[in-house]
């Protein structure tokens, strides 16, 4: 497919994660066959010597290296983008520095990414926002187009089975009663069309969230959408940037160990019950002994439980008793650690035979 002057051979982008989860090595091995490989920018320069000291630097320097790294191992396939939360607190300069380094777009959600074509209009980086309803489609639309005269390169719409952050209230998905994907794929589909017809182009619209294999794929592709994003599965693979414990996390997680909590920037995400999680729920807490400042909602010194940076940081370098490890619904249904390669070729010969 074409995304405005750019050719997507395969209609996938796997969804980016962090901290550090996707990288350099996972986006530019999905771009090698094909797809959108997506690097996080949420403290990407955790490895950094100097991360401790100047988080910020650290971050900036990581991410343009993972950029680069990325598109050298793509080859020049499919696409390398970089997911980058509006709720971090460096976003203008995380966003300044994706385009710099060349990557082909930036993907923009955890809140309503207003100012994102701001940073990309005139480049040859194309920018997506990541929504959860028609609602929010139309008033991006309709705020780019007030402000900016340009509509989005490219939506994501994140469903209630996603991994990490929500765009959910924590009831509507305990109790079951957020939309499911398919409704709210058609809101957004007649949100975008008077921009579309206004602006004589096309928006293709990815639907993430609970997007397993090849036929639910081919299902949201014959209902408007133009492709998909996956994310926990592409943790099992080889390629991916996480340590091999929390690959095997995610392949030994059964059903009953997925949970939805909330996190301490104030949203509900999806994650495996961990022993962190447990203690946490029995009253325990720990604080960051340096905090970076990463998130601007964070709720920081004794009223946060615990610093989900670190706990994160702790999931991808694979510590089991201290780590947060972010999933979405399926994750019980991965059960091996394949190659990227492999995982592409299976979802597109599910989807090619489910057409």
């Amino acid at each position: 497919m074409k995304i405005k002057n750019k050719e997507l051979p395969v209609p996938i982008i796997q969804g980016g994660m962090g901290v550090g989860v996707s990288l350099s090595s996972l986006a530019g091995n999905v771009a090698k066959c094909g797809g959108m490989g997506v690097i996080s920018s949420v403290n990407a320069g955790y490895q950094e010597e100097d991360f401790d000291r100047n988080p910020r630097e650290a971050n900036l320097r990581a991410l343009t290296y993972h950029i680069k790294k990325a598109k050298e191992i793509s080859q020049g396939n499919g696409m390398v983008a970089v997911n980058i939360m509006t709720a971090v607190s460096d976003y203008e300069n995380a966003c300044k520095c994706a385009v710099e380094a060349g990557a082909d777009a930036i993907i923009s959600g955890a809140g309503l990414p207003l100012k994102l074509p701001e940073y990309t209009k005139g480049t040859d980086t194309l920018f997506a926002p990541i929504v959860s309803s028609g609602k929010a489609a139309a008033l991006l639309c309709r705020n780019y187009s007030k402000k900016y005269d340009v509509v989005p390169d490219f939506i994501v719409l994140e469903g209630n089975h996603a991994g990490g952050h929500l765009g959910f209230k924590q009831e509507e998905l305990l109790d079951g009663t957020a939309l499911e994907n398919d409704a709210i794929l058609a809101d957004v589909l007649d949100a975008i069309k008077p921009y579309e017809e206004q602006y004589q182009t096309t928006i293709p619209v990815f639907v993430a969230g609970g997007v397993f294999d090849g036929e639910d794929m081919a299902h949201f592709l014959s209902l408007g959408a133009s492709g998909v994003q996956m994310a926990t599965r592409f943790i099992a693979t080889d390629e991916c940037d996480a340590h091999v414990n929390f690959k095997k996390v995610i392949v030994n997680a059964k059903k009953e160990d997925i949970m939805i909590i909330k996190s301490p920037v104030g949203m509900p995400a999806r994650a495996i019950n961990s022993p962190l999680l447990k203690r946490l729920s029995v009253g325990e807490k720990f604080t960051a002994k340096i905090c970076n400042g990463c998130l601007t909602g964070c709720l920081r010194g004794d009223k946060t439980p615990y610093c989900i940076s670190r706990a994160l940081i702790e999931a991808v370098k694979g510590n089991w008793e201290d780590g947060l490890f972010f999933c979405g619904d399926n994750a019980y249904r991965v059960n091996e650690i394949i190659p990227v390669k492999q995982l592409m070729e299976t979802i597109e010969k599910e989807w090619r035979n489910s057409q």
